[in-house]
């Protein structure tokens, strides 16, 4: 006899976003320590395609669990827009920061001789292993230019979310959804990863961010010039996922025909039926 399937509830939602995120971050950090860190193997591309397959393989894991939001920005926005309750909003972007730090543990963890070698001081040399820099640490971009491209950046990542799981717009089939999200992130990194590393999440940013203070990072929150910068991929993100999903329920969503409505061209189902 089968057994009765019971309904999650928060605890089994949390464990799926911490679950998501976790693997999210263990092929994004560990890509990036293994580019950095290392000669000859992988270059930026790597890079892009590396976060995208996380984020694919992070919304396969934990989707049919949680939605599989791994993400704050995408919490937020969808409590602002899509009706997602606003007592799961903490919990959530806890459970998204919790995994992201412990995934960037196990990365450092086993990063340890090769970080050690490449930069035994642990200094800004390799601290955007973990996370981001205005500029990649090495361009002339400073705060205010990177807040501007998170808030950019995340709003093309919300609108787009918007766009691809949208039931009533022509969402992908066979539940490729996931495959067609990491492509965003893919293509997000390749167009706008120079000003600020592409991080469009603050737990992807803040939770490795934190896990390389605590394994000898003194300098962690703070970026090439010295000031305080860990706020801005998570502040520029929240606010960025916000203005994408409304910029997407004002120019797409508002115009779109309710699911049962057809596509133009088409009989409803039961028409069609009727006349074969």
């Amino acid at each position: 006899m089968a057994e009765r399937f019971k309904i999650p509830g928060l605890a089994g939602e949390l464990a799926a976003e911490f679950a998501g995120t976790l693997i999210l971050i263990l092929f994004g950090v560990g890509v990036v320590a293994q580019v950095v860190a290392t000669t000859g193997l992988g270059g930026h591309d790597s890079i892009a395609w590396a976060w995208g397959l996380g984020v694919t393989f992070g919304v396969y894991v934990a989707g049919r669990i949680s939605g599989a939001h791994l993400n704050p920005a995408v919490t937020v926005a969808l409590a602002v827009f899509k009706g997602f309750s606003w007592r799961k909003v903490l919990p959530y972007s806890l459970a998204q920061f919790l995994g992201a730090f412990v995934a960037a543990l196990i990365v450092r963890w086993n990063y340890t001789e090769v970080l050690a070698k490449f930069d035994p001081g642990h200094t800004i040399k390799s601290q955007f292993v973990f996370s981001t820099l205005p500029g990649n640490g090495a361009l002339p971009v400073h705060t205010w230019g990177a807040f501007r491209d998170q808030v950019i950046g995340t709003a093309i990542l919300l609108f787009l979310i918007l766009a691809v799981t949208d039931l009533r717009n022509s969402a992908p089939a066979a539940n490729l959804a996931p495959f067609i999200i990491g492509l965003i992130v893919v293509a997000i990194g390749m167009a706008f990863g120079t000003d600020a590393g592409y991080a469009i999440n603050p737990a992807r940013d803040f939770g490795p961010r934190l896990a390389s203070f605590f394994t000898g990072y003194g300098g962690a929150f703070r970026d090439q010039y010295g000031d305080l910068y860990f706020w801005v991929p998570i502040v520029g993100p929240l606010i960025g996922g916000v203005v994408g999903a409304g910029l997407y329920k004002v120019l797409i969503g508002r115009f779109l025909p309710p699911e049962d409505v057809p596509e133009p061209g088409r009989l409803p189902a039961d028409t069609e039926l009727e006349t074969a």
